[in-house]
């Protein structure tokens, strides 16, 4: 059996997908055709039988490759700050990471007082930041940081782990 790897496999998952889209849209252009009353359509070279198997081909490819990546990404894992990670847990914790420093950069982009209009009329209001919008920009810093060092090792992960999965018919 031919094997690729965990990263080719994430990949070919993103062309099987759009090779189905592409599939269903000729399957839409060779269903129907338009003729004059009492004119024999003209014969075409792939019927919409051809197109539907080759859906079918790909489809059952794309299921085979997905249940392969969840697997795999159930199966392996990273370090990551001292511990081991399962790549499925350690994939969601660099969205979260991700998540946690654009959190922490909306408060560092606050001013850490500021004059409120309109709501008084002789009164001044003043919008006071009860936390420091410099150590927020430090955190969101760590945060990106430790989500680009975890992203890397997930991807270098991802080349060293092969999926028994034949792709030449599409790579």
């Amino acid at each position: 059996m031919m094997t690729i790897t965990l990263a080719e496999g994430i990949k070919l998952k993103s062309i099987l997908s759009k090779q189905i889209r592409e599939l269903e849209a000729e399957a839409h252009r060779v269903a129907f055709t338009t003729v004059e009353k009492g004119q024999q359509p003209a014969t075409l070279s792939r019927t919409l039988q051809h197109v539907e198997d080759d859906i079918e081909r790909v489809r059952a490819d794309l299921r085979k490759l997905d249940l392969l990546i969840y697997i795999a990404n159930s199966t392996n894992t990273v370090d990551f700050e001292e511990q081991p990670l399962l790549l499925v847990e350690a994939i969601e914790f660099a969205i979260q990471l991700r998540a946690k420093a654009e959190f922490y950069k909306s408060l560092s982009s606050a001013t850490k007082e500021e004059m409120l209009f309109g709501y008084s009329e002789n009164t001044p209001l003043y919008r006071i930041a009860l936390f420091d919008p410099e150590t927020y920009r430090q955190k969101a810093q760590q945060a990106e940081r430790a989500a680009h060092q975890l992203s890397n090792r997930i991807n270098s992960k991802n080349y060293s782990i092969s999926l028994d999965f034949d792709g030449s018919a599409y790579f």
